[in-house]
């Protein structure tokens, strides 16, 4: 009897601790599924990826949307490669059979954040059941929908972007209508350039040449005592075009792509980014070193831009996210979720900043925490969580700090203590893009699976086809392999 005791509880023992292949099941449901029904799926999963991707979403992002429409459907042996560049589905029929691929070609991205909203509401009405060829439908009325707003919006947009650095730092009136101009100057000429296919690096260099010519212009003006340019500060203006030019570049898509493990997108986003961002830099030592020979250069700066009042700050923060939201295609509800976390953003930013900490920590906390506060937003309302983050921490982007650098080294003129605040100025200015795009990317990681376990969801696979993927709600069992 006692043996008989031990037996059994050694017996249970071993069945905690060792699964028995025996005892698991030999079947699974597999949905039978027509290969003509089976391409129109791949087919709208990877097209939905593509355009997905080429208006401003992450490598992961875009590869859990097709993967989702996909098991939707009833295809659950879907693999979906991402590359900077193009996307890859394939669909390995039950490990017997050839393998159904399409690849696509992915263009150069321009962000829309509008479409990028109308596409994930599309993948969650595949999930609740739409039918296919519906679905087909509905998407390619969202591939054809033109841009939100006309260019002239976007370009007063952009303009008014500008303004918003200016207010943050305290500017007149005098100062903001220059910077204005000047804002105006480098929209119109960049469009321009774009309507001839220019490529964006090029767009950037003449953009940043006329927004220093405007300047030195302007401090040329000022010299002569004529008014209103006699009060006017270059370094603002220079200052608000930078940011103005860099608030295209997915920063934070390029981070999360890498720390989510897509090193190739990543790398060519991060490539991407770097072309550009020199751009910017060569096209302002151009103008630099020409208003430099023409005996019209600038004083190089001793110490770092101080912000304005607070209330200005706030308002100029409230500015720059409406108007990134506005030039990126975002619709109200984006539009009004970005002005808040751009408030927040700032405000996290100044408290750490009262602490004494420097530039990039203080940044990396306004980026955390607006990231993660937009990330429940995002989940809450339905809109993209990379569309109002990235309006959201654009006011903490370094531009003043960018102009001290290039000016110092420009204008040192052989003196060691202007050329180590300038080397200071441009390291610091490095720090702080780290340190946001960091901010924003751990704060999306963090409040993505935040605001799906408080919003209650639970992602649950289909295990059984359903009658608008087949045509029939058949199910076959077969052996499974062991």
């Amino acid at each position: 009897m006692v043996r008989e005791h031990g037996r059994r509880v050694i017996e249970s023992v071993r069945r905690a601790i060792h699964s028995d292949a025996a005892q698991s099941a030999r079947t699974e449901a597999l949905p039978i599924i027509d290969d003509a029904t089976v391409l129109r799926v791949i087919d709208l999963a990877m097209r939905v990826a593509e355009v997905m991707l080429s208006v401003g979403a992450s490598a992961k992002e875009v590869v859990l949307a097709a993967l989702r429409i996909t098991q939707a459907y009833g295809l659950r042996n879907v693999h979906v490669d991402v590359t900077f560049n193009s996307i890859t589905v394939s669909d390995h029929r039950h490990g017997g059979e050839w393998p159904v691929t399409i690849m696509r070609v992915v263009r150069s991205a321009v962000p829309d954040h509008a479409k990028l909203q109308r596409l994930q509401a599309l993948v969650r009405a595949i999930e609740s059941g739409l039918d296919l060829e519906d679905a087909r439908t509905r998407f390619h009325e969202i591939r054809r929908s033109p841009f939100r707003y006309r260019p002239s919006v976007v370009i007063l947009s952009q303009a008014l972007l500008a303004v918003g650095v200016g207010a943050m730092f305290g500017a007149s009136w005098s100062i903001l209508l220059v910077t204005l101009l000047a804002a105006l100057g480098v929209a119109l000429t960049q469009a321009g350039l774009a309507r001839l296919q220019v490529p964006l690096f090029f767009s950037q260099i003449a953009g940043a040449f006329v927004l220093t010519a405007l300047t030195v212009l302007t401090a040329l003006l000022a010299r002569l005592g004529i008014e209103p340019f006699v009060d006017v500060r270059p370094t603002i203006v220079v200052s608000s075009g930078i940011v103005l030019m860099l608030a295209g570049l997915a920063v934070v898509g390029a981070a999360q792509d890498a720390i989510d493990g897509f090193s190739l997108t990543a790398g060519g986003r991060i490539l991407e980014l770097t072309v550009q961002t020199l751009g910017v830099v060569l096209g302002i030592l151009v103008g630099l070193e020409l208003a430099r020979a023409l005996g019209v250069g600038m004083e190089p700066p001793s110490a770092p831009l101080p912000l304005g009042p607070l209330a200005a700050q706030f308002a100029g923060a409230v500015l720059v996210a409406i108007a990134v939201a506005v030039f990126n295609g975002a619709g109200a509800r984006i539009i009004v979720v970005s002005a808040l976390l751009g408030v927040i953003a700032w405000a996290a930013f100044a408290l750490v900043s009262a602490t004494g900490l420097d530039q990039a920590p203080a940044s990396f906390v306004g980026a955390l925490v607006a990231s993660v506060i937009g990330a429940l937003l995002a989940h809450r309302l339905h809109v993209p969580s990379v569309a109002v983050t990235t309006a959201a921490i654009l006011p903490l982007v370094p531009g003043a700090a960018v102009f001290r650098g290039l000016l110092g080294l420009v204008e040192a003129g052989g003196v060691t203590e202007h050329l180590l605040f300038a080397t200071s100025s441009l390291i610091t200015a490095g720090m702080v893009g780290i340190a946001l795009a960091a901010g924003a990317t751990l704060g999306l990681f963090i409040g993505s699976p935040l605001a799906r376990t408080l919003g209650g969801f639970t992602a649950a696979r289909r295990a059984v086809a359903r009658p608008t993927a087949g045509g029939a709600n058949v199910v076959l069992r077969v052996p499974t392999e062991h």
